[in-house]
């Protein structure tokens, strides 16, 4: 009996961990070049990410806009606008809405920094960031940081909109040392 009761366990175990060590194999390693892309902003134009090389960039995939968790994410990121161009680091949010979309979410909130149209959903996916949330198919909400030669250097799974931007910024001061 003892046995079969640590057998369970065992397989719940795994059963719990399954999902999460696919989704973090799909997830572009620490070390490794990011994956280029192109995509188009909220003013329509096309933003490659090679095109920030020597800059750090920060790459974060977010469900949708205009939803709450995003929108304080997106204040956040806005706020410390400054704090960022200092750091020699710009911004890039990814979502599968359209530019029309990120557009009015940007006029609505007064963003000033690129959110890109993945609306074929393979960047978020090349970045092991896309997410089954019942019928649709979103972003999930991860974030990526690229030194100015175009490594990821970190990478947040699941982060906490409320307090990502001060974690990033915190995390760019450790490896500007």
């Amino acid at each position: 009996m003892r046995k079969l009761i640590i057998s369970l366990v065992a397989i719940a175990a795994v059963a719990l961990m399954a999902p999460r060590l696919l989704r973090a194999a799909s997830v572009p390693a620490v070390g490794t070049a990011a994956p280029d892309f192109t995509l188009n902003s909220q003013e329509g134009t096309p933003i490659s990410l090679s095109q920030y090389r020597g800059k750090w960039v920060v790459l974060y995939f977010y469900p949708k806009d205009m939803t709450s968790g995003c929108t304080i994410e997106a204040h956040n990121f806005q706020r410390d606008q400054v704090k960022y161009a200092a750091a020699n680091a710009v911004v890039l949010g990814v979502s599968v809405q359209d530019v029309q979309s990120h557009q009015q979410f940007c006029t609505k909130d007064g963003l000033t920094f690129k959110l890109l149209a993945d609306t074929d959903h393979k960047v978020s996916e090349e970045y092991g960031s896309l997410k089954n949330y019942g019928v649709m198919k979103l972003s999930a909400r991860n974030t990526f940081i690229i030194d100015p030669q175009g490594k990821i250097v970190k990478e947040y799974i699941g982060v906490d909109p409320t307090k990502h931007s001060d974690e990033v910024l915190a995390e760019l001061a450790a490896l500007q040392k």
